[in-house]
């Protein structure tokens, strides 16, 4: 089990991040301590923060009032309300709070069900529950919790993290936004691509696309990025969700800068003599567009191809896992443009390629990572767009409460702007 332990001076705000879950039937409330109940057993923001006035009222001198903590099993731990219940009361004793006025909630929106405790460390007295060593005091308290509960060990979790397959996302699965933000957080960290097609490419294999959103706003351009999931046949299965809600790295400003920095990286990457040499050689040693796609497929290689509505291919995209790099086929050469593959696959009429002997660059050294460790393609086609070989590069962080960390960036932005007002 993860606990995370958040202070902040909002108290307001970590009750409305909470009761947003409730009201959207993505939450409930578990328990309450020192909190008196409603006649109705119904609650609200207001009335929450009402009964943590008397305590921050009191308060001397300490800044930082509010404590937000996330009791976090993993997601292969099977825990009912009543132990979920118990775990709070018994964390927050050994934490000092037995006394004091708090929230239990419990989080039901993503795959790794979890709970939330909203606090305050002022006593009704004004002075402040000491926190000194309290991250130590914690794990010490999880460690406890996971062998009475019988609770996969934190240590364990993060081993096994390590060794899961980062999948494409499911849409049958439910909780498409969590999926999808688990992806698009996270691939241009790892992926060098310098253009638009280049990244859509790229989401394609995790069944993804992204769309520019272009309009004007109070007479100025307004250029922005929405994502939407696809099925294994490309089809678009859900509402398109704005890059906002995944953080600045998914937005357009972000991913121009990654295309310009790509684009200068690309130039220097020895991987192109590799990838192209191999590609040249699967033209010359297979037969059709199943055979092509499989042989790279088995060296680390993806191949995207984009059709109109007549069959026609009009953009040929390869994306080299081993030297985590997205390339344009006409970029690597001439010899490799759309046109080739069309004549090729769709008429029958098949180029002869010169093979030339260059040396194989060891792409598999680059930033000193090592290639076997990382990718462990498996032979199962994904789908018909893009036979994706799945592989283990990214941490399965499915389940990561994004929006926690979004919503906490959005009060702090607006406090900042009240700051300014003043």
């Amino acid at each position: 089990m993860i606990t995370k332990i958040g202070k902040g001076s909002n108290m307001y705000g970590a009750i409305l991040y909470n009761q947003q879950k409730v009201d959207k039937e993505n939450g409930t409330v578990l328990l309450l301590n020192k909190i008196p109940d409603t006649v109705d057993g119904k609650y609200s923001v207001a009335h929450f923060n009402k009964c943590f006035e008397p305590y921050l009222s009191a308060n001397n001198k300490t800044e930082k009032t509010v404590r937000h903590i996330s009791l976090n099993p993993d997601p292969s731990d099977t825990v009912n309300d009543e132990q979920f219940m118990e775990m709070a009361k018994e964390y927050m004793e050994r934490m000092g709070y037995v006394n004091q006025p708090y929230i239990v909630f419990k989080h039901t929106d993503i795959d790794r069900t979890h709970i939330h405790i909203v606090s305050t460390c002022v006593a009704i007295d004004g002075k402040k529950i000491p926190d000194d060593y309290d991250h130590p005091r914690s794990m010490a308290i999880c460690r406890d919790l996971e062998q009475k509960y019988n609770l996969q060990k934190a240590t364990e979790q993060e081993q096994k993290q390590n060794n899961r397959v980062f999948k494409p996302i499911n849409h049958k699965n439910g909780d498409i936004k969590s999926q999808i933000a688990s992806i698009v957080r996270h691939l241009p960290n790892h992926y060098s691509f310098s253009t638009m097609g280049g990244y859509n490419a790229l989401l394609s294999l995790f069944n993804i696309t992204a769309e520019e959103v272009k309009g004007e706003r109070n007479g100025q351009p307004v250029n922005g990025l929405v994502y939407v999931a696809l099925d294994e046949k490309g089809n678009k299965v859900s509402n398109p969700f704005k890059a906002s809600l995944f953080g600045k790295d998914a937005g357009v400003a972000q991913l121009q800068k990654h295309f310009e920095q790509s684009n200068e990286k690309m130039k220097t990457n020895p991987a192109r003599f590799a990838l192209k040499n191999t590609i040249e050689l699967a033209i010359h040693t297979t037969k059709n567009e199943s055979e092509f796609k499989k042989q790279l497929t088995e060296q680390g290689i993806n191949t995207v191809v984009r059709r109109n509505n007549e069959g026609r291919i009009y953009g040929m995209t390869f994306i080299d896992h081993k030297s985590r790099s997205v390339w344009n086929a006409s970029a690597l050469d001439r010899n490799l443009s759309a046109n080739v593959f069309n004549d090729w696959w769709n008429n029958g009429n098949k180029s002869e390629l010169n093979i030339q002997d260059r040396p194989v660059s060891k792409t598999n050294e680059l930033d000193n990572l090592p290639t076997k460790d990382l990718f462990e393609f498996l032979s199962n086609e994904h789908s018909s767009n893009s036979d994706l070989g799945l592989f283990s590069l990214l941490p399965d962080i499915q389940g990561e409460d994004y929006e926690e960390e979004k919503f906490a960036n959005q009060m702090k932005k607006n406090k900042i702007k009240k700051r300014r007002k003043l």
